[in-house]
């Protein structure tokens, strides 16, 4: 019993890694792969977009995010600029309005429910038939708005996400590293089946009618992928619209970013239980079943797994071996929690960032089961 159960928690622990991409590729062989027309459509009545930016206390930064949102290149008589302040209490409201005369509207949460109230009171204004939405903290490139019309274009996409660039504290442009290239290979394999699972939060667009069923009490970007598959359309990752933004000021905060996103993913999945359903959602509930559903329960795996492993080490050589691998790797990451310089080191790197972000995930589940949700925080420095 304890010889099958190693193998099933092993296999349970690797697969959203590791055989979740081999699900992806095999099943866009055999049922072929999707990609969106990219062709403006020919219509007497263009497209327009609202670019809903959203904003709490952003005093420091929201001068910057306007000038930078005014600099982006397209048709103004087809674009509406609105931010949208969750009750900010410095000069963000303020600073705002002085942009008035140039077309930025102020649209104010008439309370403090989080970012997604705040981008409800949004959605109410709004003209555009494209909805955009963006963090104070990202900085959208001139032309963004222009590629992304052309995926609207094909009448089979209800949502679309940028793909995320990191900017350095000495201005070098990160995001290519090992995990981010992962992560953007997965989105592409989903946005050419069912369509992605997720889109980043700091910029992505959807469809109006796609957000007409908005909850306040879920993260926009993942209830937008869920509400876009339940509307029959697709959300797809658009390697060409990118989205720039710093690292935190404060390393240490990252590791709190990763539970509040967690436990903000299973506050929206927990409200959205029937994408579970595969006879209606099919191919896409498999995705998130494998991609968010199975890496969220990932550290319990490895727990049992480890377990398991230190039970049946004198079982023979292979689960000897098998038990003393895991010790190392897990020793590694300890050491380099106690010794920082150790956390830039090749092969040591990436095992520390993975095992923080099973550890965050464990901890965020935990949080989450204890009844913990969180619709409001405070911005961190970046």
């Amino acid at each position: 019993m304890l010889h099958l159960l190693f193998w099933l928690l092993g296999l349970a622990a690797i697969y959203s890694y590791l055989l979740y991409p081999l699900v992806l590729k095999l099943a866009g062989i055999f049922t072929g792969v999707k990609e969106p027309a990219t062709e403006f459509r020919n219509s007497e009545q263009p497209v327009t977009m609202s670019l809903i930016v959203t904003a709490y206390n952003e005093e420091r930064r929201i001068r910057e995010k306007i000038e930078n949102t005014l600099a982006i290149q397209f048709d103004i008589t087809r674009l509406e600029l609105i931010v949208a302040s969750d009750c900010s209490e410095d000069s963000t409201d303020a600073i705002v309005a002085e942009y008035a005369d140039r077309g930025v509207r102020l649209v104010r949460a008439s309370e403090r429910l989080g970012k997604e109230n705040a981008q409800l009171a949004a959605i109410q204004i709004a003209k555009g038939d494209i909805l955009v939405f963006s963090d104070v903290a990202t900085q959208i490139p001139e032309d963004a708005l222009q590629k992304l019309e052309r995926y609207f274009a094909d009448p089979s996409i209800g949502a679309v996400s940028s793909e995320d660039r990191f900017i350095s504290k000495d201005g070098s442009v990160a995001g290519e590293g090992a995990y981010v290239k992962y992560e953007m290979w997965l989105r592409k394999q989903e946005s050419q089946l069912a369509g992605l699972v997720g889109l980043s939060g700091s910029f992505f667009a959807a469809r109006k009618e796609i957000c007409q069923e908005w909850d306040i009490h879920s993260p926009s970007d993942f209830n937008t992928a869920l509400n876009t598959a339940k509307a029959g359309l697709r959300a797809i990752s658009a390697p060409d619209v990118l989205g720039y933004y710093q690292d935190l000021a404060d390393s240490s905060k990252e590791y709190q970013r990763k539970i509040r996103t967690v436990i903000r993913g299973m506050t929206g999945l927990s409200r959205h239980k029937e994408v579970l359903n595969f006879n209606r959602f099919g191919l896409f509930s498999l995705q998130v079943i494998s991609h968010k559903l199975m890496r969220w329960l990932a550290p319990w795996f490895f727990i049992g797994f480890f377990i398991v492993s230190a039970i049946l080490a004198d079982h023979g050589w292979f689960y000897f071996l098998a038990f003393l691998g895991q010790l190392a790797f897990y020793t590694a990451a300890l050491i380099a929690q106690f010794l920082p310089n150790l956390r830039s080191v090749g092969t040591i790197k990436l095992i520390y960032f993975f095992v923080q972000v099973n550890v965050a995930l464990l901890d965020a589940a935990i949080k989450f089961l204890a009844g913990q949700r969180m619709t409001t925080w405070k911005p961190s420095a970046r």
